[in-house]
């Protein structure tokens, strides 16, 4: 497989683009390179050639999902002036719940629960990445004196296991209305909390 350092080449970004916009479509799950290959203008001895194997190249797709992610969550980084945890999320939620996301993020609950049963997988270490990567962002949100605090910690884990269980409840059900009502009144309790921290 070629060296994960080393600069891809025109084409190997060129099909990968092409088999993520592919998989944002037909999921990961039964990916199998004959049907891809043929979708998106190539053959399975150059994704072979290109990847590896197929291992090779949902791990491929997996990191362009989660530079997707990264994306999103670069943005909320205001290291002079820290915007909250509640505006942060707020941010977030409004983007979650966006139809035009739902392929990416019904990719996102796929890969994060493969991870968790192939643990070994080419899935491996997905979903505890994606942990991190969300974690390091909202600590990046919070003003120094919560960050650093005793509930700094539990404040960050909290609100995103809220937006991790509202995305799932949304993902399966659709309801928007009802998942961002709730959303909204959880995160009036952490603004409360928050207000309550600075007094």
């Amino acid at each position: 497989m070629p060296s994960r350092t080393a600069i891809p080449s025109a084409r190997q970004t060129e099909l990968l683009e092409a088999a993520y916009r592919y998989a944002l479509t037909h999921g990961l799950t039964d990916l199998s390179l004959r049907p891809l290959a043929e979708a998106i203008g190539s053959s399975t001895r150059v994704l072979m050639f290109l990847f590896g194997n197929k291992d090779g190249l949902v791990q491929a797709l997996l990191e362009r999902a989660r530079a997707d992610e990264l994306a999103l969550l670069a943005h909320l980084r205001q290291a002079d002036r820290p915007i909250g945890l509640a505006p942060a999320a707020e941010q977030v939620w409004t983007w979650l719940a966006a139809d035009e996301h739902r392929p990416l993020l019904r990719l996102w609950a796929e890969a994060y629960a493969r991870s968790l049963v192939e643990p070994n997988g080419s899935w491996a270490g997905f979903a505890r990445s994606t942990v991190d990567d969300w974690l390091d962002v909202l600590a990046a949100c919070q003003p120094q004196p919560e960050r650093d605090g005793e509930d700094g910690t539990v404040l960050r884990t909290l609100t995103l296991a809220v937006l991790r269980g509202a995305l799932l409840d949304l993902l399966a059900t659709d309801d928007e209305v009802r998942v961002t009502a709730a959303v909204h009144r959880q995160l009036a309790l952490l603004r409360r909390e928050e207000r309550a921290g600075n007094a």
